[in-house]
C-alpha cells in the first residue's frame, strides 16, 4: 500500500499552457544599401603631358581590377581622345579610385552615371 493519499481529478490533470506574455515590440531599421544597389558612379581617367604610357597601364592595373589589355586600350584613349571611362562603381569606391590614382599624380574625376 501507499502511503500517499488519494488524489483528487484537479492533482492528475496536466496543468492547462497558458500563452506567453506579448514579446516587446521591437522596431525594425532598413537595412543597409548593398554596393550593386547604390547609384553608380563613372571614373574617368584624363590624359596628362607628364607620365608615361608604360606608368600609367602599371598604375591602372595596380589600383584597379582591369587586365593589362583592357589598360592599354583605357591608356590610349585617354592619351588619343583626352578622357577615358575606366570602370562604373559605387560612389564611395569611386572616391577611393580617385583618391589613388591621385598619389600616383594621375588625373582621374568622377561623376554620376544617371
Amino acid at each position: 500500500m501507499s502511503d500517499e493519499a488519494p488524489r483528487t481529478p484537479e492533482q492528475t490533470e496536466a496543468p492547462v499552457a497558458t500563452a506567453p506574455p506579448p514579446a516587446a515590440k521591437t522596431e525594425t531599421k532598413p537595412a543597409p544599401p548593398k554596393a550593386d544597389q547604390l547609384p553608380p558612379y563613372r571614373v574617368l581617367l584624363h590624359n596628362d603631358d607628364h607620365n608615361d604610357m608604360v606608368f600609367v597601364v602599371e598604375s591602372i592595373m595596380e589600383l584597379t581590377p582591369l587586365n593589362k589589355e583592357r589598360a592599354v586600350t583605357a591608356m590610349l584613349e585617354a592619351h588619343t581622345r583626352g578622357l577615358t571611362l575606366l570602370l562604373v562603381t559605387h560612389k564611395e569606391k569611386a572616391e577611393l579610385y580617385q583618391e589613388q590614382f591621385q598619389t600616383k599624380k594621375l588625373t582621374v574625376t568622377i561623376e554620376p552615371a544617371a
